[in-house]
């Protein structure tokens, strides 16, 4: 299969916190990802579905709205 540069997606990093069980102490995190979506799964495969995490790009924080 041949890809071509429309198919590649750009990955970017993003930043998040994981917060622990007792909630007192945030553990940053760097995800790199194609999307949100692609880093929530990635940190809920690494940390367990149901963690509490603050999940952000600082690119898309950066934009205009």
């Amino acid at each position: 299969m041949t890809t071509f540069p429309s198919d590649l997606k750009e990955i970017r990093k993003y930043d998040a916190i994981i917060w622990k069980d007792d909630l007192s102490i945030g553990v940053r995190v760097h995800v790199l990802a194609v999307n949100l979506e692609d880093a929530r799964q990635k940190l809920e495969f690494e940390y367990g579905k149901g963690t509490v995490f603050n999940l952000r790009c600082e690119e898309d924080a950066n934009k205009l709205r």
